[in-house]
């Protein structure tokens, strides 16, 4: 076996397997990926983003349509993810008239769907 030369080589996908890569010299840059945090957001910020009434927005909170129920006397908090269950919610409100005393039942649906899914993507690898 001959010496190991510095460096990294990178072939194309043309070259690859079929012959040696060329002898130039390539840069590699290594990217880091930072998580951003999660956002929170006011009643009044996710009710304007969602298009929806504040006093709708917190009816839905009341009845725990972004999660568990809230606790009493709890302040409302609003993140990522309950943002796009109020659009989701108000979406199939509006476009399929789903009622507003059958919403619970399909938020709840909804997300055990979600949960069902991601555990098959986890079995599956």
């Amino acid at each position: 076996m001959g010496a190991a030369r510095p460096g990294l080589e990178i072939q194309t996908d043309k070259n690859i397997m079929s012959k040696a890569s060329p002898s130039r010299k390539r840069r590699v840059s290594v990217v880091r990926f930072i998580r951003a945090g999660r956002s929170s957001y006011t009643l009044e910020v996710v009710a304007e983003i969602a298009g929806v009434p504040a006093e709708q927005a917190m009816n839905y909170w009341k009845q725990g349509l972004f999660g568990s129920r809230p606790a009493a006397g709890a302040r409302p908090v609003f993140d990522d993810d309950a943002l796009y269950e109020l659009r989701r919610i108000e979406h199939y409100r509006r476009h399929y008239g789903v009622s507003r005393r059958a919403l619970p039942l399909i938020s709840r649906l909804l997300r055990e769907v979600a949960r069902l899914e991601a555990e098959v993507r986890f079995l599956q690898g």
